[in-house]
């Protein structure tokens, strides 16, 4: 997995004419199936990457060359008909990432071609008008999400499947992607949208609605973008996947995923940094279909590592920044408490399956370096559809929590003891602290169990669950100790916890879950 910005090759030649054919006739409506019928044609043929010669004057174009180029504001899309929604495009960078994009109007279908005349191109001496019809490079939209009299960024469409949306009072953060694969194996795929229809806004308080054309060497795809702004901006997706006949099998399909960034947290801290956390999400939620909700920090680990949670059927899963006060992160600039969390919620019945979690390591704040995704358990048949529906929640403060309780900090460490020789016998201790209704509703003197398990490698020493005096609030103090493994050249193996409060016999938490890999 990389950054948010990804390489990808353009339009194939046979894409481009049957989209100039559809962009060339009258239509008065289009929906997914229009676009379900290109993706079943591609998923029918080999894959053709097709090769676009970048200019070289783009080619050899630094980054912050590139950031010189800027779309003009008197050019943006449907901003003269004042409109709900306005959108503008992204600039084709050196790698030739290009988009083709049309405009579905009650006329018909209107292709929206390459104009340099729409771009500011900076300090850059450049001569655009040599390169023909590039395309773009993404597509991004607004709306008045924070005020009645200006248009914010509401969502962003740029670089491989990659899309993210903010709902009020939010800034960039996490991301989400039409679809994942084999994002934990030794070589990834990265499924792109080559082309975007943008429906023109209707009456005022009707979503945005776009559609995107996917393509990879083993897959293709379509998609219905439904975006509803507000304080958690609701972004539906419906889908339809198309596997290609291939020698090379996809090991894992990812669906609905989400990517995001975890330099380190409270669970993990970082010496020498003046701020207590660096993170675009703290951890990984999950609601099983049997009705356990499940809570995993996260963290940076040394090397990838890949964990995941099987069930029946799934009621919803998350990248979550649950921590949204300033003084966690004392960031002036990156403002990290203003993160949105994403709560993926399916429409549509995935089935059996598992939601996989991939961490890796990152040197600094500035690369993505968590993957969170369902994997189901069949995996369509070559040209048969995957039928996809589900929304992602952009959420802020008032974001999704388990009905009954929940971890508001996970910290890792203990206080005076005498240190033994031996690093894996010495306990490893966990302080969480809980909050929640069901824990505000107990009666004075309530007797609070700490149920707890853990590993084969691994024994419980201590299971306290107890009221923090100074807040009011329960906290559990968990104790840990490592198990050697007898043969002294076998690898010492990652620790599983899971831990929750209950009162008799009645569960009041989450279940708090974290693996111990040093």
């Amino acid at each position: 997995m990389q950054a948010f910005f990804y390489r990808y090759k353009p339009v194939s030649a046979l894409a481009c004419a049957a989209l100039l054919a559809l962009g060339s006739s009258p239509a008065l409506a289009w929906s997914l199936d229009d676009v379900a019928k290109l993706a079943s044609q591609r998923a029918g043929a080999p894959f053709r990457a097709a090769s676009l010669a970048v200019p070289a004057e783009l080619a050899k174009m630094e980054y912050d060359d590139y950031r010189d180029i800027r779309f003009k504001p008197e050019s943006t899309l449907w901003r003269a008909d004042k409109l709900a929604y306005e959108a503008n495009f992204f600039h084709v960078g050196r790698h030739g990432d290009s988009v083709r994009v049309h405009e579905i109007t009650p006329a018909g279908i209107k292709r929206l071609p390459y104009d340099p005349a729409k771009f500011n191109f900076g300090k850059n001496t450049l001569s655009p008008k040599s390169w023909g019809d590039l395309g773009y490079g993404g597509v991004r939209f607004f709306s008045n999400l924070n005020s009645p009299t200006y248009k914010d960024e509401l969502i962003v469409f740029s670089g491989a499947s990659y899309f993210r949306a903010l709902g009020a009072g939010q800034l960039y953060g996490l991301s989400a992607r039409g679809l994942a694969v084999d994002t934990a194996g030794p070589k990834e795929e990265f499924p792109r949208f080559t082309d975007f229809w943008l429906e023109k806004p209707g009456a005022e308080g009707e979503p945005l609605t776009v559609y995107a054309l996917m393509d990879s060497e083993r897959m293709t795809g379509a998609y219905r973008f439904d975006i509803k702004p507000g304080e958690q901006t609701v972004t539906e997706v419906r889908a339809r996947v198309y596997m290609r006949p291939t020698s090379n099998p996809v090991a894992t399909l990812g669906l609905a995923p989400l990517t995001s960034m975890f330099f380190f947290g409270e669970n993990q801290p970082r010496p020498g940094d003046f701020r207590p956390e660096v993170h675009d999400s703290d951890g990984l939620m999950v609601a099983t279909g049997d009705g356990e909700w499940l809570w995993r920090p996260l963290q940076n680990p040394a090397a990838p590592l890949v964990t995941s949670f099987s069930m029946k059927s799934l009621k919803g899963f998350g990248l979550m920044q649950r921590d949204r006060a300033f003084r966690s992160y004392e960031d002036t600039e990156a403002r990290y408490e203003q993160r949105p969390s994403a709560w993926v919620t399916p429409l549509s019945d995935f089935g059996a399956g598992r939601v996989e979690l991939l961490q890796f390591s990152t040197p600094d704040e500035t690369h993505d370096n968590v993957a969170a995704y369902w994997v189901p358990e069949k995996m369509p048949a070559p040209g048969q559809a995957l039928e996809l529906a589900y929304q992602i929640a952009w959420q802020g403060k008032n974001q999704q929590l388990p009905p009954n309780g929940w971890v508001t900090q996970s910290r890792r460490g203990i206080g005076y003891s005498k240190q033994k020789q031996d690093a894996l016998a010495l306990p490893i201790q966990f302080v969480i602290d809980f909050a929640g209704p069901a824990l505000e509703a107990l009666p004075e003197g309530a007797k609070v169990e700490a149920i707890t398990t853990a590993g084969t490698n691994a024994r419980v020493l201590e299971s306290l669950a107890y009221r923090n005096p100074a807040t009011g609030a329960w906290r559990m103090t968990l104790r840990v100790e490592r198990i050697k493994p007898v043969n002294a050249a076998e690898p010492v193996l990652p620790v599983e916890l899971r831990a929750f409060l209950q009162y008799n016999n009645q569960t009041l938490s989450e279940t708090w879950t974290n693996l111990i890999t040093n």
